[in-house]
């Protein structure tokens, strides 16, 4: 028989290692794209779940990214197997590569595209090339010494851009194929979607909302105080994403999480062929909540 879940791989991330995970009831699988909100969310789960703001150990040894080569699989999965509290996962995996369950409950934070296309220029700068080629067995950057483009040559760039979806998902095709998946099955009892946008207007709400979803307790404002941005980014040795050592600088990873940066860098001309391009990859409803009225 055909393998029923779509295969995702990059160079340092591959989804088949979802096939062999055995998943438990309550389990809580948060699949995103790169930038937009992944970490938030892992911070939110954590304190939802583990009800302290002083988390027991680092958030990427509580929250493992499981599709990540860096680290092997067979020591994720005993990290996970592990965990005795209620085990909250990360991935950049669509949903149509991760085993549907219905015990397990499916997060998926959505940001501006736009917005989310400025962290991740800024990300990529961020990021020790040569140390994570040696982390992945893959060459080194060819031309370390080559001018980078300004964050708007590189927004036009990526609007611009037509790869397949499922080779570069953190192209604009590839962030339309994912959050499409995603709004195909929001009707599904333990699939949710949460939008950026509404974690910086009303954390504290989002929060209960999120603990209703999850059958947990509600936050107290000394959790809500925790995931705020200025919080997490103080405390980045403990909650960036860098296991490895591939960050150059883990404070920047928190860089200033705005919404409308994007926007606010084109042109109306380029404004207009991003939503030109959006529309012709997404459904309208969608991209009405995805862009929230910009």
């Amino acid at each position: 028989m055909p393998d029923p879940l779509t295969r995702y791989r990059s160079a340092d991330e591959d989804s088949i290692r979802w096939r062999d995970f055995p998943l438990r009831p309550g389990d809580i699988v948060i699949s995103t794209r790169s930038k937009s909100g992944t970490t938030w969310m892992q911070m939110i789960c954590a304190l939802l779940v583990l009800r302290t703001p002083d988390l027991p150990a680092p958030l990427t040894t509580l929250s493992p990214w499981l599709d990540w080569l860096v680290e092997p699989a067979d020591q994720v999965y005993a990290r996970l197997a592990a965990q005795r509290h209620r085990r909250f996962i990360k991935t950049h995996t669509p949903l149509d590569g991760v085993p549907a369950d219905p015990r397990v409950h499916y997060l998926v934070v959505a940001r501006h595209p736009l917005d989310m296309a400025v962290s991740l220029h800024h990300q990529s700068g961020n990021l020790d090339r040569a140390r994570l080629a040696e982390l992945t067995g893959h060459p080194g950057p060819p031309d370390p010494d080559r001018r980078r483009p300004s964050v708007e040559e590189a927004l036009v760039r990526w609007i611009d851009a037509d790869p397949d979806p499922r080779e570069e998902l953190d192209s604009l095709p590839g962030v339309l194929w994912h959050l499409r998946d995603a709004w195909a099955r929001r009707d599904q009892p333990n699939v949710h979607l949460i939008h950026y946008d509404d974690l910086r207007a009303d954390l504290a709400g989002q929060m209960r909302r999120l603990a209703e979803m999850l059958d947990l307790e509600p936050p107290g404002p000394d959790l809500v105080e925790a995931a705020t941005f200025d919080r997490m980014r103080s405390r980045a040795d403990r909650l960036a994403p860098d296991p490895a050592g591939v960050l150059k600088d883990r404070q920047a990873f928190f860089r200033t999480g705005r919404s409308g940066q994007g926007s606010a860098l084109l042109s109306a001309a380029d404004r207009a062929r991003y939503h030109a391009r959006a529309a012709a990859l997404a459904p309208p409803d969608l991209l009405a909540w995805l862009h929230q009225g910009r």
